[in-house]
């Protein structure tokens, strides 16, 4: 089943591993249009389980130049060691990052002796570098997309990429994803690509697995388009896809 609401496209799988199959070759199928459109195509990643069959289908499809593709990185923790395994980075270079060749791999924080604010001001000049092309990301079991969580979350944020304290809901759900045993060693903040810089690639491919998901999906289709539930900004944009299996779309 696929359907609009507002501006946003949604797509609805019978279950978890098509939900990946069509969100990885939509997201080829853009990165593909970008290329011959421009010559390149720049595209943000996110780092979650929820990605796993959409980045696994994405880096087998065929027909896609990866070495005329820049891969940028979402959001990152701030204050694990670089070379943790429950770092996004460590995450994207395992499901994405080494298995095909890059043009470029920009990581937020992988460069050492750097401060935060160094850091971000860094990725503020890659950002701005060139257009976004296609975003790749998901939605949280509080609505956040990347690390916008309803507290910090701002539409019309004027950063490109900031730093944010988490949420209690958001640090429970690395907890539920399995990427921390346990609730108080979780980090408590992180830098994160803001809403308006993932609002303004050309294409958004959201893929939202899983039971854990339901409550944020309804009230990203249901509620009202605010920062309470950030993830609703989605329905404001025209080349948006939210794609959604049995167990996360209410509606099935």
């Amino acid at each position: 089943m696929i359907f609009k609401k507002d501006l946003l496209t949604v797509n609805v799988a019978p279950d978890r591993a098509e939900l990946g199959a069509r969100a990885g070759k939509a997201a080829a199928e853009a990165i593909r249009a970008a290329i011959a459109r421009r010559g390149e195509a720049r595209v943000i990643f996110a780092a979650a389980p929820s990605q796993n069959e959409t980045l696994a289908t994405l880096v087998a499809e065929p027909g896609v130049d990866w070495t005329k593709v820049v891969a940028l990185h979402m959001d990152e923790y701030v204050g694990l060691p670089i070379g943790s395994e429950a770092r996004f980075s460590y995450y994207l270079k395992k499901h994405c990052f080494e298995l095909v060749p890059f043009k470029a791999v920009y990581y937020i924080d992988e460069q050492t002796g750097l401060t935060v604010d160094e850091m971000k001001r860094r990725y503020e000049e890659i950002l701005r570098s060139g257009p976004i092309d296609v975003v790749c990301m998901g939605i949280g079991e509080n609505g956040h997309v990347a690390f916008n969580d309803p507290p910090v979350a701002d539409f019309n944020d004027p950063e490109a990429i900031k730093v944010v304290e988490l949420d209690d809901v958001c640090r429970r759900q690395q907890v539920n994803d399995g990427c921390f045993p346990d609730f108080d060693s979780t980090p408590t903040h992180a830098l994160t690509l803001t809403v308006p810089t993932l609002a303004s690639g050309a294409v958004q491919i959201c893929a939202v697995p899983g039971k854990l998901k339901a409550a944020a999906v309804k009230r990203t289709l249901e509620g009202p388009v605010a920062t309470e539930c950030p993830a609703t900004v989605l329905r404001t944009l025209p080349n948006a896809t939210l794609f959604v299996d049995a167990d996360s779309y209410p509606g099935a």
